[in-house]
């Protein structure tokens, strides 16, 4: 079945885009980004600048989004799959992410959310001019699938840390 990712998440104060591979079954089924409540996604957001749990409405998390200079994306615009295991994509079509940096040029960090994310941006993007002067940060996965390094919303939340003075300064 081939799906397809959202708008992005965005306003003229983003300094980190956070890029993700493709929205899961129930974050379609939501319409929304990180729609699965076990993912540690906004956990690790709101931790990272207010040390509390995260806001349950989802406008109030976009806009707690927006509030601290950062934005949401998905790497593929489109891709075949099914489940939600990054996996199991194939026929990925990316998104038109040179566009994106030219209409907001205050952008300066990739985070991305995942391996996969990180390495099907390389794929399509290495080397293209539209990212010389962006810091492309590879973190671990906000599923909450652990992995021998990342076993807890914890250890997420101490690598996420990286984004942070992107997103301040």
């Amino acid at each position: 079945m081939r799906i397809y990712s959202f708008p992005p998440v965005i306003d003229e104060r983003a300094r980190v885009l956070i890029l993700g591979t493709a929205p899961s079954v129930k974050s379609l089924e939501h319409k929304q980004f990180y729609g699965h409540p076990q993912n540690f996604m906004w956990r690790i957001i709101y931790r990272l600048f207010n040390d509390s749990d995260a806001d349950p409405v989802y406008d109030n998390r976009l806009a707690f989004l927006k509030e601290h200079r950062l934005a949401l994306w998905d790497v593929i615009e489109s891709c075949e799959r099914e489940g939600s295991l990054d996996v199991n994509i194939r026929g990925e079509v990316p998104q038109k992410l040179p566009e994106l940096v030219a209409k907001y040029p205050g952008l300066r960090c990739f985070a991305f959310n995942g391996s996969k994310a990180y390495d099907t941006f390389h794929k399509f993007y290495r080397g293209h001019e539209s990212f010389k002067d962006i810091t492309l940060l590879k973190l671990p996965s906000s599923s909450p699938i652990p992995t021998p390094k990342m076993r807890t919303l914890e250890d997420r939340v101490e690598a996420w840390q990286a984004i942070v003075p992107y997103a301040t300064t």
